[in-house]
């Protein structure tokens, strides 16, 4: 029997769709019932691998709160913008292509057998496949090549929330105009208000929800409070767009928010930390003086190392580094800080070669062969505070289409997927303060972020990083409990369309 569905749809971009999608697979997973998360198309960086290949952080994320394992039928469309104008696109996990905006729009009705091939799977293993969209399902100019909203929805017979962020403001506007946007058809397809993001006493909304009910003609299913903290990753970079400080403390770390930046939940574990801050720098006067600098991945690399250079971040890290600082490169920022990276055949930007920030004695050469894997790794290095853990196994995925060259690397990748290897990664300095790598999630190994967070000063917190993200599955889900009618959301489901 096919799975039950449902869909969340936004009112804009990052109206919390995602979260609360992840909430839900969390709520339902707890009751019992095998659920499943699905985006037919997702925009991000920020990526997970799975079984597969690539797909969103988002989905992966979902996926874990379910208690179930991330596949590609659960993201099978993923774009990740290389510029304002072009993006990399994965289906079903691999890379299709590397074009332009309007070339993806004239070419993706073909992806629609992809979309339809993924609902069916899903269905066929699962009791609930909840749904999420993308952006808004107003987009009057783009709904005739709707791949990710309503066609999803009537794909999968899938009733659906609609759900509006009042902390920007505007919540009328967004819901019921929405609404009113939509062709009858499409309008029938609707059973539910959620507001999202609301901040103090929602009692005081209580007039809000019965407008809302009398002029969109569906019910508020509930107000969603404003999370603070969540301690879930993050599916885009509006986080780090909007904030400065996203995590205060006594260590200071700052993070480069590279023009092209990805996979930037590498920093997670270290938000969750309570003796760590996080900072996001943009400018050289924005460094101060901060125990660790971290260079995230980025999807084009030679464009961001440019943009460090002309900035001048690039000697302002330098400088800090000579004074002391630790510093850090994780996929591209470890490719940034050797000392050349070159892109000879153009695989991801114009630049054939660009001097790299001299910090690590290895050079970088791209090509067209992706690594894209989960991957285990045994620490060789003994530099600083990598004395007390070598020889130690370690867990993370690559993704990354360079190849460096290290004479003396930080780790032996000895595991790709079910296959053994014996694969160099990464380098480190002498005393091992400057260090870079492939591994992305190298801060969820708990020993070896405590090592690190010792060896600036700081004492890690005893909880290891999975269970604090289990228990923010189980704190989401408690809230939605509370603020959502769950009993009616079980009929709309039950019901379907």
């Amino acid at each position: 029997m096919a799975a039950k569905t449902i869909m969340v749809l936004g009112s804009m971009s990052s109206a919390g769709k995602s979260l609360l999608v992840t909430g839900l697979c969390r709520l339902y997973a707890r009751r019992g019932v095998r659920v499943a998360p699905f985006k037919a198309q997702n925009m991000s960086n920020n990526a997970a691998v799975c079984a597969g290949g690539e797909i969103g952080r988002a989905q992966a994320e979902q996926a874990h709160a379910a208690g179930i394992e991330p596949t590609v039928d659960m993201n099978p469309i993923l774009l990740k913008p290389e510029g304002d104008a072009r993006s990399q696109v994965i289906v079903r996990g691999q890379i299709w292509d590397s074009i332009s905006a309007g070339d993806y729009y004239a070419r993706r009705s073909g992806l629609w057998q992809v979309v339809t091939d993924s609902i069916d799977r899903l269905r066929d293993q699962y009791e609930l496949i909840i749904l999420e969209g993308a952006g808004s399902p107003a987009e009057l100019n783009l709904r005739r090549n709707d791949l990710v909203n309503l066609a999803a929805a009537r794909y999968a017979g899938a009733p659906c929330l609609l759900v509006g962020d009042i902390d920007r403001g505007g919540v009328f506007a967004q819901l019921l105009g929405t609404t009113w946007l939509l062709d009858e058809a499409d309008r029938d397809l609707m059973r539910g208000f959620v507001v999202n993001k609301f901040r103090g006493d929602r009692a005081l909304f209580a007039d809000g929800i019965q407008i809302l009910e009398e002029r969109g003609g569906v019910p508020v299913l509930g107000v969603v409070p404003y999370l603070k903290d969540h301690g879930i990753a993050d599916e885009d970079a509006a986080l780090l767009d909007e904030h400065s400080t996203i995590k205060a403390g006594a260590l200071d770390v700052t993070v480069i928010h590279l023009p092209h930046i990805s996979n930037f939940d590498d920093l997670d574990p270290l938000r969750v930390e309570t003796q760590v801050g996080v900072r996001i720098v943009r400018r050289p006067n924005q460094l101060g003086s901060p125990a660790a600098v971290i260079l995230p991945g980025a999807k084009n690399t030679l464009e961001d190392l440019n943009w460090l250079h002309q900035n001048g971040l690039a000697q302002a890290i330098r400088q800090l580094a000579a004074s002391g600082c630790a510093v850090v490169g994780l996929c591209g920022g470890f490719q940034m800080l050797g000392e050349e990276v070159s892109d000879a055949g153009a695989v991801e930007s114009g630049w054939q070669r660009l001097p790299g920030l001299g910090l690590l004695p290895v050079t970088t050469r791209f090509e067209n062969q992706k690594t894209v894997t989960r991957s285990r790794a045994r620490i060789l290095a003994e530099n600083g505070f990598l004395a007390s853990l070598k020889g130690s196994l370690i867990s993370g995925y690559e993704i990354h289409m360079g190849q460096t060259r290290s004479d003396a690397p930080l780790v032996e990748v000895v595991r790709r997927e079910a296959s053994p290897v014996s694969a160099p990664d990464g380098a480190c300095s002498v005393d091992g303060r400057i260090w870079g790598s492939y591994l992305h999630g190298i801060f969820e190994n708990d020993a070896f972020r405590t090592a690190w967070l010792h060896s600036l000063g700081a004492a890690a917190d005893v909880l290891p990083f999975a269970a604090r993200r289990a228990s923010a599955y189980d704190r989401l889900a408690d809230v939605l409990e509370d603020a959502l009618k769950i009993p009616l959301l079980d009929q709309i489901i039950e019901k379907g369309l």
